[in-house]
């Protein structure tokens, strides 16, 4: 996801789920062909040096998810102040309740 209506349409339109250091929005119309996935790294979480190492670590486990999503679905992941320290297993945890709720519902 690249364009800010396309996120406004996720978080606004979809569903939502807390877990953890992640808060995840999922709507299940977004693309015609295969899932979209965008990411909000806020200032909260830290500085850009924090924020960039917590983007790549969850653009890696989305990566390996993917193909879990349903075709056509958009999902944003927001990372929450406490990713910051939160280890990759633990963000892949959150990730994984997260999703295995939105995706269920």
């Amino acid at each position: 996801m690249r364009r800010a209506s396309e996120f406004a349409a996720v978080v606004r339109g979809g569903h939502r789920a807390r877990r953890g250091c992640l808060v995840v929005h999922h709507r299940s119309d977004v693309h015609p062909d295969h899932a979209v996935v965008g990411l909000v790294v806020g200032k909260g979480v830290g500085g850009s040096v924090v924020r960039h190492q917590v983007s790549r670590r969850l653009r890696a486990l989305l990566a390996q998810r993917i193909e879990l999503l349903p075709a056509g679905s958009g999902t944003v992941v927001r990372a929450m102040p406490e990713a910051a320290t939160a280890s990759s297993a633990v963000l892949g945890s959150d990730l994984d309740a997260a999703l295995r709720r939105l995706v269920s519902a």
